[in-house]
């Protein structure tokens, strides 16, 4: 069973960093691309950011630039660095992955930016 925990999120003020992480387990962490989306309550769940097993990124245009993703295979960990925050990237964050054509999520972890 795939399982995926997130961790990182808090409150801190806009231009501040925070750094999320996403723990794996049940699946050949490896193979797996793997990323993080975020949702405003009564909003959709918006992509955020991307990684491939070949560690390609992919960013939304809004965050591109000011956040970084990257996995540790070994850890079965994906991160996302987040910089330069601004109100508008509260929200909570989900780790996402898809396997064996299933979509995967986490349980979420809460990102507040204070202006």
């Amino acid at each position: 069973q795939v399982q995926l925990v997130e961790s990182g999120g808090g409150l801190v003020q806009a231009g501040g960093s925070l750094r999320l992480s996403c723990a794996g387990s049940g699946t050949t962490f490896s193979l797996n691309a793997m990323g993080w989306y975020r949702q405003v309550p009564g909003q959709s769940r918006d992509f955020v950011a991307s990684i491939s097993r070949s560690r390609r990124p992919v960013y939304d245009a809004s965050v591109k630039g000011r956040f970084t993703i990257s996995r540790d295979n070994a850890k079965n960990t994906i991160y996302l660095e987040m910089n330069n925050l601004r109100p508008e990237d509260t929200a909570v964050y989900y780790c996402h992955t898809n396997w064996a054509f299933r979509d995967y999520w986490g349980q979420g972890t809460h990102v507040t930016i204070s202006s």
